[in-house]
């Protein structure tokens, strides 16, 4: 398919996806989901589990295989926006004093869910069709670090929206949860870095990752911020120059990110941390999200429902790994997090808003899911059940809050703040 070939192909396929994630945004949003939660499931909906199950003819014209790379480009764009604000938030939002207990929340939602999931890939090696061709005993050990990691991972993004849309980010839960958030995943895709530098049979990727990582903070904190700062309070400066700059610098971050295989969304997030404060940095972290996020997020997530066959699981072993994965991803995560958060001294109440945030993985692992494929490390078959994972404990997440806050509600009626307040304000 030549350019002049594609050029309509993407826009027919905008537009397809535009669409169908709107009408999923207003049906589950009738259920409390959030957008993004939504653009998942409408992702899902247009691969092969549903559009290319009904209409094969017609998916393989709206989505030919040329399009794919293309859609990942511009989910990318997408995805840097959304760490962008992910950042910028994260810092307006975190509280002071937490940094003991996150440490102790993030360890743990780190390490458990890690062994957990290598544990569980180990047992189902030999038993489960998991496995690509020719996999070797190395190769195991690989797939099940990659298990681990995937598992591991917390959904940063949707999780620092879901704070911020109900009005969570001063309550001391929602701080905690965000600060454990951050570290977590940093941790986690260090971990993957080390999982694909072992997967490539060599140390080049990990040091690399590590290394860079360590410049990038560096040149970050020393000079990105003084020249965020001149960008945003430059006198003479026009709206649409202060933008162009600060896309610029975000840009260069996303892509000295990937190419140390720390990965784009990560440099994204840095930037946004280390926006100055103010007015002006508002309007310019909402500019650059309003568009991206309504036209390119949705774009990620067709690609990744593209790579999603649910019909995998007539495989009845299949279908009990990807049940398995989801019992071990919530009690790894969840409760990993809510015992260490109860271990440093945080009210239950605190201690379990913390498990139910910290448990959500959609778009994170989403992330990791497609590097996994790309890598070769990751086969069709546990990419579904993975994908499995990320969309039950990512749907469960809201609910789960709500029926906490009416419990709490019918249990203190006299305190009938309003939903999100009457937490922060007892745990605050």
């Amino acid at each position: 398919m030549t350019p002049v070939e594609l050029a309509p192909a993407f826009f027919l396929a905008v537009v397809v996806i535009l669409l169908t994630c709107r009408l999923v945004v207003l049906v589950a949003g009738r259920f409390g989901q959030p957008p993004v939660v939504s653009e998942m499931i409408a992702g899902v909906l247009l691969g092969p589990s549903l559009f290319g199950l009904v209409a094969p003819g017609v998916s393989a014209e709206v989505f030919p295989p040329e399009l794919k790379p293309v859609l990942y480009v511009a989910g990318q764009i997408g995805l840097v926006t959304l760490m962008f604000g992910a950042g910028y938030e994260f810092r307006a939002h975190a509280g002071r004093g937490l940094a003991g207990t996150a440490v102790a929340v993030s360890s743990a939602g780190v390490a458990i869910p890690l062994a957990l999931g290598v544990g569980l890939t180990i047992v189902a090696h030999g038993h489960v069709g998991i496995f690509g061709g020719g996999v070797d005993g190395g190769s195991v050990w690989v797939t099940a670090a990659f298990v681990g990691v995937a598992l591991a991972i917390t959904a940063f993004p949707m999780l620092a929206r879901i704070i911020t849309e109900r009005g969570l980010a001063g309550s001391r839960f929602g701080s905690l949860s965000l600060a454990s958030g951050a570290t977590d995943d940093a941790v986690a895709w260090i971990l993957l870095a080390g999982v694909l530098s072992v997967a490539s049979g060599e140390a080049a990727p990990v040091l690399t990752a590590i290394g860079g990582s360590l410049l990038f903070v560096a040149v970050l904190f020393l000079v990105g911020r003084r020249l965020l700062a001149w960008i945003v309070h430059r006198p003479g400066l026009g709206d649409d120059t202060r933008l162009l700059f600060t896309v610029a610098v975000l840009f260069c971050a996303a892509w000295f990110t990937d190419i140390i295989d720390l990965y784009a969304v990560f440099g994204a997030f840095c930037v946004g941390m280390a926006m100055p404060r103010g007015e002006a940095s508002e309007r310019l972290v909402r500019t650059t999200r309003s568009v991206t996020q309504v036209v390119f997020v949705p774009m990620f997530f067709t690609y990744s429902g593209l790579n999603t066959r649910f019909d995998v699981f007539s495989d009845p072993s299949v279908m009990v790994f990807g049940a398995a994965a989801v019992v071990v991803a919530v009690v790894g995560k969840f409760g990993g997090c809510w015992a260490a958060a109860r271990l440093c001294g945080e009210p239950a109440p605190v201690a379990v808003r913390v498990g139910a945030l910290m448990n959500a993985r959609g778009l994170m692992q989403l992330i990791a899911l497609n590097i996994g494929l790309a890598a070769g490390i990751v086969s069709e078959e546990l990419f579904t059940a993975l994908v499995l994972v990320a969309l039950i404990t990512t749907v469960m997440t809201v609910p789960v809050l709500s029926w906490l806050d009416g419990r709490d509600a019918r249990a203190r009626p006299a305190e009938g703040t309003r939903e999100g307040e009457k937490v922060a304000a007892t745990w605050n």
